[in-house]
């Protein structure tokens, strides 16, 4: 009746993996320190009032929101729900999908996906503030839920567990999960910018303050790091985000669909037998000459998973330059194009509109190892582009933990600075754009 996570599948891979850490660490004469979880946003658990999970979370690309979000902004319209949250209105959000759950009861909380895996890992449940702040219910001046919204929506008292912010140690590992996992030594859990973007962020080996940054992966999250959020209707109207980062930073970004469409389209080409190497295509599709077809890669149709090579050729055909030979590199090549002229939209106006300058953007994960899309980013923004590291989201997560246990010291600039000094970049500069 839908699409779900395997939630239960997921933590015994997070079991095996901790066992495997714990087991090379004492190999090599030391033990796990600690434990931080990032994960993506908006997805959540419901536990019942005796602490069960209810049921398996529903996956984001779940269509179920789309008859309640008229509901929902019955009750609170679009011009209010930016004014308290700052957030880009995305059909996912988590208040759309508590407005299309059947029930909700008193005594149940909803818990974000790391929260909950946080919870199985420690008995302590709370809601970590950067992942909070994707919900669509935290305040984003203050950083705590809103009264106004819950009560609005008509959610259950205690429905939301207490928001805590990165760098703060959530618990202790319990003793029976230490059972499971051959440890006997405590074994702390810490919170950290437990949405991977905000992890990602703190992992940008940045110089300087007036830097843009590309989060890319399965979706391109592109903004600015500012000390307080943007609430403006301009803002609301070109649809960018205020979400909260580590250290008391506001991320403001927009969500791009990302390498999704990439991956998705392979997938799709396998199930047909083409099966097409990815480096043999991307070196075809950077063989095929500039200012072919483009396509939005915002549309909704492109949400969904499915035949998203087919779907990329009809909304061709709405534009100037529709694709005529649907061949896999041509069908790349209008991808990476259409990303990098999203990725570039997105920087340039975040800087506009927050007023922050932009020297020099930073693409960190996987899309960082894509030369094609970096050098064509690049051209489009008019701005030099730095890539890499591709783990950004480990390594933030890892510094915010060794920073709370006192292993390393300093700031986000300090952080960054020990990035920079040891990860492998690549710098790439623009070369004259052909279109924007």
């Amino acid at each position: 009746d839908g699409l779900y996570w395997d939630v239960l599948g997921l933590y015994l891979d997070v079991l095996a993996g901790v066992r495997t850490a714990a087991r090379e660490a004492a190999q090599a004469g030391g033990r796990l320190a600690g434990l931080g979880i990032d994960s993506w946003a908006v997805d959540y658990g419901l536990v019942g009032a005796g602490g069960e999970l209810l049921g398996n979370p529903r996956h984001y690309r779940d269509s179920r929101t789309k008859a309640v979000i008229d509901d929902v902004h019955a009750k609170v319209d679009r011009v209010r729900l930016y004014e308290i949250t700052g957030l880009q209105f995305l059909p996912f959000n988590t208040l759309y999908q508590l407005a299309a759950e059947p029930r909700l009861e008193a005594g149940m909380q909803a818990l974000l996906v790391p929260d909950l895996l946080g919870y199985w890992l420690t008995g302590v449940r709370a809601a970590e503030e950067t992942n909070a702040s994707t919900t669509g219910l935290l305040d984003a001046r203050t950083g705590t839920w809103s009264p106004e919204l819950v009560q609005t929506l008509g959610l259950p008292a205690g429905l939301l567990p207490d928001v805590l912010p990165a760098g703060r140690v959530l618990g202790d590992v319990l003793p029976d999960v230490r059972g499971e996992l051959g440890i006997d030594d405590a074994l702390p859990v810490t919170s950290v910018g437990s949405h991977d973007t905000a992890s990602a962020v703190v992992g940008v080996p940045a110089d300087t303050t007036r830097f843009g940054y590309i989060s890319c992966g399965t979706w391109g999250l592109v903004g600015v790091e500012l000390d307080a959020p943007v609430l403006t209707e301009e803002s609301r109207r070109a649809n960018f985000t205020n979400e909260r980062g580590v250290d008391g930073t506001i991320r403001y970004l927009r969500n791009v669909m990302g390498l999704w469409l990439l991956s998705e389209s392979l997938r799709t080409w396998s199930l047909r037998g083409l099966d097409p190497d990815l480096t043999d295509l991307l070196a075809a599709a950077a063989a095929l000459p500039p200012g072919g077809p483009r396509i939005d890669p915002d549309d909704p149709a492109f949400l969904p998973p499915g035949d998203l090579p087919a779907r990329i050729v009809r909304a061709s055909r709405d534009t100037d330059q529709p694709i005529d030979d649907p061949r896999p590199d041509v069908v790349v090549r209008c991808i990476l194009d259409s990303l990098a002229a999203a990725f570039a939209r997105a920087v340039l106006e975040a800087e506009r509109l927050s007023g922050h300058p932009v020297d020099v953007v930073h693409i960190v994960g996987g899309g960082s190892q894509n030369a094609l899309l970096c050098q064509l980013t690049a051209d489009a923004a008019g701005k030099p582009l730095v890539a890499g590291p591709v783990e950004a989201t480990a390594l933030g997560n890892l510094l915010v933990q060794a920073r709370t246990h006192g292993a390393v010291h300093g700031d986000l600039a300090a952080l960054r600075a020990r990035i920079r000094a040891t990860a492998p970049l690549h710098r790439y500069q623009p070369r004259t754009p052909l279109r924007r």
